[in-house]
């Protein structure tokens, strides 16, 4: 028999590092062909244009290929399956498959994905990998306390905002091979084990927690699991199991289209101000700041904005500002336009 491709499943919280754990992967892969699936949740893509300007070998545009129409967990049929056959298909496949899925996405309907009669005997879930965001985790973010939700009903309007999010945390972990409890060098020892201790808390038994710094880990840890997640499907519980799997409406992104960024310290703060104000969860995008040959990158998860130049403008490419957000259903868009605009 011709042995099945292996597919590793990235999945984590908005913000947890993922893109930045693919970036490590491709540069400690040793000579192996990588193809990356890159799912995003909103309007516009910025996880690829992310990778495909890392600078590396195995990071050029014929090795990434971005879905966007929609979470990734609930379109298998449509976008899911079709990329892997195209994959499959091409003179040279790839030895190994990543697939980052949205920060918003369960990742046990993907990995039933791979129990389908057309990909089956082609490709196996080598291990489903959570990045963990620890200083979060640490904060109490994700905790479920079900007495402060009882205490905080009658008056909190984000409460099944709240919830939903608390689920989704639970739900990638309970479907981990291998948790990356990531930025733990922005965290204390005392914050660390707190995280250790809440995330132990929702895996399965044998499931390894590894600590990671700007997700650094050796390419060999991870894409070697050997797990065959879609033969354990009934062993990696799910608060959506149910006949109404998942949706977004908890959720919601738009872009914001900016015009040259003469002051990018300025508009850090901005979203600062719009991410406290407003719950936003997410900011993620590209700015052009005048005078600069290079595209300035920004990332943003809670009050953490981090800034950088990643690659030169192409030729005949567009200099533009815009910055994707995401957040809770019913974000005042033109409160938060109105901060980050009026610069």
């Amino acid at each position: 028999m011709i042995p099945r491709v292996p597919a590793t499943v990235i999945t984590g919280f908005l913000g947890a590092g993922k893109t930045t754990l693919i970036r490590h992967l491709i540069d400690t892969a040793a000579g192996r062909r990588l193809a990356l699936i890159i799912n995003e949740f909103g309007d516009l893509g910025v996880d690829r244009d992310l990778l495909t300007g890392c600078g590396l070998a195995g990071c050029g545009e014929d090795d990434v290929v971005e879905l966007t129409n929609g979470c990734l967990c609930c379109t298998v049929a449509d976008e899911f399956l079709p990329t892997m056959e195209a994959l499959l298909d091409r003179s040279t496949p790839p030895d190994h498959i990543v697939i980052e899925t949205s920060g918003l996405a369960l990742p046990k309907p993907l990995v039933k994905a791979f129990d389908w009669p057309d990909v089956r005997s082609r490709l196996t879930v080598d291990g489903v990998v959570t990045v963990v965001d620890a200083p979060a985790v640490a904060a109490g973010r994700f905790a479920d306390d079900p007495a402060a939700v009882a205490a905080r009903a009658a008056t909190d309007a984000a409460l099944d905002h709240h919830e939903a999010l608390a689920e989704l945390f639970e739900d990638q972990l309970s479907c981990a091979d291998l948790v990356l409890l990531n930025k733990a060098d922005l965290a204390s020892s005392t914050e660390l084990e707190r995280a250790l201790a809440t995330v132990r808390d929702g895996l399965r038994d044998g499931v390894r927690v590894v600590r990671t710094a700007h997700g650094r880990v050796d390419s060999r840890i991870v894409l070697g699991l050997h797990a065959a997640a879609e033969d354990d499907l009934d062993g990696r519980p799910s608060h959506h199991d149910g006949p109404h799997d998942h949706d977004h409406d908890d959720f919601e992104s738009f872009v914001v289209d900016l015009g040259p960024v003469t002051d990018p310290d300025r508009l850090e703060s901005a979203i600062r101000d719009a991410v406290a104000a407003h719950d936003v969860l997410r900011v993620k995008g590209f700015l052009d700041v005048p005078g600069k040959p290079l595209r300035h990158a920004v990332q943003a998860v809670g009050p953490r904005v981090e800034r950088y130049f990643d690659r030169p403008w192409k030729s005949g490419e567009a200099r533009a500002s815009r910055l994707v957000l995401i957040g809770p259903h019913g974000m005042d868009r033109a409160a938060i336009r109105g901060l980050l605009g009026a610069l």
